[in-house]
């Protein structure tokens, strides 16, 4: 049977992952103390902050599937966007701590043991996260869950940063050279540092209420098109993104003489044609005659 990302809603994925971060502790952590390896400490740290943020991701999900309420009126799907906020804070903390471990062995370089079973159980816990990471990617963009997309990036950083820490470690088995053992924990951190850097770009952006997509967009437009006429246009078109919804607001001019009925049937029309062909979209109308403008740039509406 072939994978359908459709059918893995984002709590249990997170869930998933939640189990999989406490397996992978395991395994590294068993690495790093077989080994003494600060670069395979560094592995086993970050690891620990997949749990941590995994867990906030499941919670903050759960919120943002809450239905809306009086004090939410347009629910409470943003909060996906503290999950990946505080996910990319984890990031940041976890790979400063990294670097100081990894200064100090700089200085004080200590010699490596049972290499080989070490770096078997970080290939074994990278594999686990690649999968897992490669699965959440593809239902994230089904299900349109920053949350989930935030857990898979940072698992995929996992498995980039697993996968430098074993070259380093192997070549210091080669080479003999120590301090490559915290030179590898060093640029893994650094490189940690960027991603988590940007998951708090991107949590800020859509706190922000970011426009919608320039594809989706374009879905709409061409959507609109269908129904414009010399009598029928459309203006003052404006979108944002709140978690897992879209929202367009517009206005729709017509005919002075029709009919209110008539006008807030095609509107009904255009508004189901619209949330047909964008999932998850929330359309907003406003009806106006033909002969009607709306300004929204007076400098008195800027204050």
């Amino acid at each position: 049977m072939p994978f359908d990302p459709k059918t893995l809603e984002p709590r249990l994925l997170l869930r998933v992952s939640v189990f999989v971060a406490m397996v992978t502790i395991a395994l590294k952590s068993l690495a790093w103390w077989l080994t003494g390896s600060v670069g395979l400490l560094s592995d086993a740290m970050e690891s620990f902050v997949n749990l941590a943020s995994a867990a906030f991701a499941l919670l903050m999900v759960k919120i943002a599937m809450q239905p809306a309420d009086v004090e939410h009126p347009y629910g409470h799907h943003k909060a996906e966007y503290f999950s990946s906020g505080f996910e990319g804070l984890l990031i940041l903390v976890a790979a400063l701590g990294i670097i100081w471990a990894a200064v100090q062995r700089l200085f004080n370089p200590q010699g490596l043991e049972q290499l080989g079973l070490g770096l078997a159980l970080s290939v074994v816990s990278s594999a686990i996260n690649g999968a897992l990471a490669w699965v959440m990617l593809q239902a994230a963009r089904v299900n349109r869950s920053i949350a989930v997309e935030a857990d898979a990036r940072h698992l995929l950083t996992d498995v980039w940063t697993s996968a430098g820490v074993v070259v380093g470690v192997a070549l210091v088995a080669v080479t003999g050279w120590l301090w490559l053992d915290a030179a590898v924990a060093i640029g893994v951190a650094l490189n940690i540092l960027r991603e988590g850097a940007h998951l708090m770009w991107r949590s800020s952006q859509g706190l922000m209420d970011r426009a919608l997509e320039p594809e989706v967009m374009a879905v709409v437009e061409k959507t609109l098109a269908q129904f414009a006429h010399p009598t029928i246009r459309f203006d003052h078109l404006s979108s944002r993104r709140s978690g897992q919804r879209r929202f367009i607001d517009l206005h729709m001019h017509m005919p002075a003489s029709w009919t209110l009925g008539r006008a807030a049937a095609l509107r009904t029309s255009v508004e189901q044609a619209l949330m047909s062909a964008v999932p998850g979209l929330r359309a907003t109308i406003q009806l106006l005659p033909s002969d009607v403008e709306s300004h929204f740039d007076d400098e008195k509406d800027l204050l």
